[in-house]
């Protein structure tokens, strides 16, 4: 199922969406005529801790009902939103070598920039590429990130006045879908409730100053509406095999990156596990897989201009549409 949270006459639902991604089926609304409403249909949330049989049920009404016309809208009709708008904990990693190599040789390349011109910056950008570092293939690499500053699908995401320098990356989400500590990796894909596209908006002149101090990204990552998830969640079942998806990023309509999902350093259920070391993981958190190599810009030198429309397209998932502007 493709699961999408979404606002009609000022209420929050969730529903599953159908027909060629068109519609979407407001579960609340087909549980209530049902005679039985489910507080799982309540929130995202509610649907993932009330786990199978919270999707047993969606899968179950929908079937009996997705024929009924007036249960459904046309997604132009409504507020389409982030899948999980409240992450109950979002955490991002580095799981592709491609971009940690070639984003390591992009931040030099924009400091270059800024002090010798653009000359010099071709030169750097076309320097050999360093060697990965030994401890993304020893343990997964990941960070905590802001869970409160999450925007949706048709957001418009105000650039940061601290920043001249404003980029997308192109991620590959998954959501929790139980809560438990020490996660077996052979147990870990029954932890999966499904998985999204996530755009990790960055500022990245301050992310480039804030990395000196060793401690990770604060400000350059961390502003309303840099982390943007959508456009719905798609269950484990429709998606196969998560490293074996197509990718493409466009900016205002011209295709900037075509890639794929192959490759990852650790999959999810080896993050899963690893992070889950004497930690509770809860149902309802989010995990980036880290961008995709060549999804965004630093690591081709071409970054955002104010106005500029964002796409990043998922094979089986969608397509996660935004415009950055910059603050009057």
């Amino acid at each position: 199922m493709k699961l999408a949270t979404f606002r009609r006459d000022g209420d929050e639902r969730i529903g599953v969406v159908h027909s060629s991604d068109s519609r979407v089926f407001d579960l609340a609304a087909a549980a209530a005529r049902d005679g039985a409403a489910d507080p799982a249909f309540g929130s995202m949330l509610a649907l993932i801790d009330a786990d199978d049989r919270g999707l047993d049920a969606a899968r179950a009404l929908f079937a009996r009902r997705r024929d009924e016309i007036d249960l459904s809208y046309a997604l132009a009709e409504v507020d389409l939103r982030a899948p999980l708008p409240r992450p109950r904990q979002m955490r991002d990693g580095m799981s592709f070598e491609k971009h940690i190599r070639q984003s390591s040789r992009g931040a030099y390349a924009a400091a270059i920039r800024r002090k010798e011109g653009e000359e010099a910056f071709k030169a750097a950008m076309a320097a050999p590429l360093e060697d990965l570092a030994p401890v993304y293939r020893q343990v997964p690499i990941y960070y905590i990130t802001n869970r409160l500053i999450v925007a949706g699908p048709g957001a418009t995401i105000t650039w940061p006045r601290y920043s001249e320098e404003m980029d997308y990356e192109l991620e590959l989400g998954m959501v929790t879908k139980r809560t438990r500590a020490n996660i077996p990796l052979a147990e870990a894909g029954a932890h999966i409730f499904g998985y999204t596209i996530f755009n990790d908006f960055s500022a990245r002149d301050r992310q480039r100053l804030e990395m000196q101090g060793r401690l990770g990204p604060a400000k350059g990552k961390s502003f309303d509406g840099a982390n943007v998830l959508g456009p719905w969640i798609v269950t484990p079942d429709e998606i196969g095999d998560p490293q074996a998806l197509k990718v493409a990023v466009r900016v205002n309509g011209e295709t900037r990156a075509e890639a794929t999902t192959a490759g990852m350093l650790n999959s999810f259920e080896q993050i899963l596990a690893y992070a889950s070391q004497d930690e509770t993981i809860y149902a309802g958190e989010f995990f980036g897989s880290g961008t995709v190599g060549n999804c965004c810009g630093l690591e081709t030198g071409r970054l955002l201009q104010d106005g500029d429309v964002v796409e990043l397209e998922i094979e089986k998932i969608g397509v996660l549409k935004n415009k950055v502007v910059r603050r009057a």
